[in-house]
């Protein structure tokens, strides 16, 4: 069921709670699949915005945006700057 709910957020624009400012898309989760936890959420298609701050990368080089700082979910994932940078 976690898994299924997580899958939802794949494709979701990814926008700042502060600023309104947009960050690019989810391409993928990292989760534990033991727990279900989830970790990180993969951004995609990243904006200029997104290279004028300090974003954490993977060990691949993708840029990660951690799901402690996601506030909402509905049409977009909201996410606190703050806690990102």
């Amino acid at each position: 069921m976690i898994e299924s709910r997580a899958k939802n957020l794949i494709g979701k624009t990814i926008v700042s709670e502060e600023t309104g400012r947009r960050f690019g898309i989810v391409g993928d989760i990292n989760f534990i699949p033991e727990s279900g936890e989830l970790l990180s959420l993969v951004l995609i298609e990243p904006t200029k915005y997104t290279g004028e701050i300090n974003i954490e990368r993977d060990d691949s080089g993708r840029m990660v945006i951690p799901f402690s700082s996601v506030r909402s979910v509905g049409d977009f994932v909201i996410v606190s700057e703050k806690e990102i940078v």
